[in-house]
């Protein structure tokens, strides 16, 4: 993905309280809009249909979420940037309710006002770290989510602290009982980064499949992958077929599959977590 941005400050933007700017562009490949953040593009919306998932991670995401149990979901968002993933579930699963926790008081308000969600969708933003604000959430939320995402970014990186194995405790205890974690994982070449954070999310929660375009999956360019997790079975029945189907063919990883990805990767710990790698700018741009 990517365009020349040199007219972004044409579109609606803020500085944000950590540093750098956010602004909400029209994309230029698609219907809808774009949030970027740096340059880096992290959403897009499509305010006339919500189903309408631009990103090929975000459409892994979703293709999970639509093979999840029938009727509303009680879902917990950790960094939905504009809020893409939310609104796909108010528009597939009427009655849901929906908690997301955005660390940019700015940028929240940026999406409100130019992004606004549909009327009477039940998402309610808690401005905090990622991290701090789980462990604000109600307490009737503990163990009874049936879906939590985590994709959280600081510019282009994942924050370290919110990669370890005692953060993914802390997430797996708001799951009910086959709940599903969803977790965005941006690598490169070798994925030294995605193998660990699988190992690590596999310690906590040991049904895991790993969803992503075949190149990434190899290790032969920078891209993302899914991490999706539960202490059951995942749903993923028809998941291989949807996914193979396009619009952007992929592949999940599950069982021997999964087991030889994380062979040899260590579980990253508070004590020795890192960000992930950056990826090169170029990636961005034309």
């Amino acid at each position: 993905m990517g365009r020349n941005r040199s007219r972004d400050a044409e579109h609606p933007q803020v500085r944000l309280d950590h540093g750098g700017t956010a602004s909400i562009v029209p994309s230029e490949f698609t219907s809808g809009y774009e949030l970027i953040v740096d340059g880096t593009p992290q959403s897009h919306v499509d305010l006339d249909d919500a189903t309408h998932l631009h990103f090929e991670y975000i459409v892994r995401m979703g293709a999970v979420i639509d093979q999840l149990a029938p009727g509303p979901l009680t879902a917990v968002h950790l960094g939905a940037g504009a809020l893409t993933i939310p609104r796909y579930i108010d528009a597939t699963r009427p009655g849901s309710r929906q908690q997301v926790i955005e660390l940019e008081a700015p940028l929240a308000q940026l999406v409100r006002e130019h992004l606004p969600l549909p009327k009477g969708a039940a998402i309610r933003i808690r401005i905090g770290d990622a991290r701090e604000g789980v462990s604000r959430l109600p307490s009737a939320l503990l163990a009874s989510c049936d879906l939590v995402v985590s994709d959280v970014y600081s510019g282009a990186q994942t924050p370290a602290h919110l990669t370890s194995v005692e953060f993914y405790r802390e997430l797996s205890g708001l799951l009910a009982p086959g709940g599903v974690l969803l977790v965005n994982v941006a690598d490169g070449p070798g994925l030294a980064f995605a193998r660990r954070q699988a190992a690590t999310i596999a310690e906590v929660l040991p049904e895991i499949g790993i969803l992503a375009d075949t190149q990434v999956l190899k290790g032969r360019r920078f891209g993302n992958l899914v991490i999706a997790a539960s202490s059951s079975p995942l749903p993923t029945e028809w998941l291989p077929r949807i996914l193979a189907a396009g619009p952007h063919p992929a592949k999940i990883a599950q069982g021997a599959e999964a087991e030889a990805f994380i062979q040899g990767a260590r579980v990253v710990t508070d004590a020795d977590a890192v960000a992930s790698p950056r990826p090169d700018a170029s990636l961005f741009l034309r």
